[in-house]
């Protein structure tokens, strides 16, 4: 038996809380972006990530509001992906706090910088994944503005390359669950997608 929601008959708030419960685990793209004069560095934790194109690369993330992050954006068409890895879980925790209009995150939480590549913000000195992008586009929904960024160049650690391939194991990464839960890689398995040529019918139980 199933319990019926309708986000109409609610309150934003408790909607919220119910697709942050539900659509989980969410990775989470810890974004550093600099303002339009380049001197204030912002670093912020986006849990509404992910991959919106392959050729060209392209991600996304949401900003609910209008934060520090999606001004700085707008403001100079340049941010950077930083990944969120488990070892770094405080200090993340740390950059999601509302620090008033010109604190840098970056010296508030007292965070290593390093220069980036392509892009003038800042990359996480200590992330083992950079992804520098310039800014797609935007899309306006509601209260909510999705930024599109090409990645034009991705910076990753040694530490966690096996054959030039990043592993899940050594990257560690951070999700975001509900309420104020964090989530860590747990049981990892592999499953290769079936070809339709070696198709041999239903499974009989769970990948």
């Amino acid at each position: 038996m199933r319990v019926d929601f309708d986000p109409a008959e609610m309150p934003r708030s408790d909607f919220y809380k119910l697709l942050t419960a539900t659509v989980v685990p969410r990775p989470i793209a810890w974004v550093s972006t600099i303002d339009q004069y380049g001197v204030s560095a912002n670093l912020a934790p986006h849990s509404f990530f992910s991959i919106a194109a392959v050729a060209p690369p392209v991600v996304q993330f949401s900003s609910v509001g209008r934060k520090d992050s999606l001004r700085n954006v707008e403001a100079t068409g340049e941010f950077v992906v930083n990944l969120a890895p488990e070892g770094l879980a405080a200090q993340i925790n740390d950059t999601a706090t509302d620090f008033p209009h010109g604190i840098s995150e970056f010296e508030a939480a007292g965070i290593a910088a390093e220069p980036s590549l392509r892009v003038k913000p800042p990359r996480v000195a200590d992330s083992p994944v950079a992804l520098e992008c310039e800014l797609h586009s935007t899309l306006r929904i509601g209260d909510s503005t999705v930024v599109f960024g090409r990645v034009v160049h991705a910076a990753i650690s040694e530490e966690v390359l096996v054959d030039g391939h990043a592993e899940i194991d050594r990257l560690r990464p951070l999700s975001r669950l509900g309420k104020d839960e964090w989530g860590t890689v747990g049981g990892v398995h592999a499953t290769p997608r079936i070809r339709y040529a070696d198709w041999q019918g239903p499974a009989t139980s769970g990948a």
